[in-house]
């Protein structure tokens, strides 16, 4: 590998950050929702299913950060799971080997996407051999208000309903530095301030930005500074 791929190659490594995790959730005011996942999580797979959660908020509330937490933490217990989310157009059939069943953004599922999410559901609870599966859901709306298929929103209220409370200025702004310090980033108070005064103010739509900015940082060898950040928009 050339010298200058090799010196990209090592700063793109150098700053991922890791994925999303239940340590890394910032839980002020969804503390609740958390604890059920921590403690759903400890139980599968057993040969009793946790109730089935499905989390609902508007976007930038965590509830994709929270299902990919799940997969990953259920991943690494050597669990095969079924997910599905509106990127998938051809959801494939209900695996008995899944310990669980993970579906995001339920709201925008087409009627294949909603079908095959009806069926993976019975099949979970209701196993053609061995014990009821776990079912995490999430979406943008509480059930009953879904553009969804009625036997599959009455599905999704069957168990624990948490709804997600956005993050107050305060808590974004700890998650933004704390993002950044994963990323081994010294974020200053004046690039967060123009941040959150210039962009999107949902965490998701945030943390993108600092992705961008990081690798931006990395390619330049510059510090993270407003300028810089201006710079990058301006480039794109």
């Amino acid at each position: 590998m050339p010298p200058a791929m090799a010196m990209k190659q090592l700063a793109l490594d150098i700053g991922l950050a890791s994925g999303p995790t239940l340590e890394n959730f910032h839980a002020e005011g969804n503390a609740q929702a958390v604890a059920q996942l921590r403690q759903a999580l400890a139980a599968v797979p057993s040969s009793d299913a946790p109730t089935p959660v499905y989390l609902w908020g508007a976007p930038g509330t965590g509830k994709s950060h929270l299902l990919r937490a799940a997969y990953e933490a259920l991943r690494n217990q050597g669990a095969q799971l079924g997910w599905l989310d509106p990127r998938m157009r051809w959801p494939t059939a209900f695996d008995e080997r899944w310990s669980a069943v993970l579906l995001d953004d339920v709201q925008r599922y087409s009627e294949a996407q909603q079908a095959a999410a009806f069926n993976w559901f019975i099949n979970a609870m209701n196993p053609a051999s061995g014990a009821p599966r776990w079912v995490l859901a999430a979406g943008e709306l509480p059930p009953a208000d879904l553009p969804l298929r009625e036997d599959l929103r009455s599905r999704l209220a069957w168990g624990h309903v948490f709804q997600l409370q956005p993050l107050t200025e305060p808590a974004r702004r700890a998650v933004l530095q704390q993002q950044a310090r994963a990323r081994g980033l010294a974020l200053s108070a004046e690039v967060v301030d123009y941040m959150l005064s210039h962009f999107s103010r949902d965490l998701g739509s945030l943390s993108g930005l600092l992705d961008r900015l990081d690798g931006f940082a990395l390619r330049t060898q510059r510090a993270v500074t407003v300028p810089l950040l201006k710079a990058m928009l301006q480039g794109e």
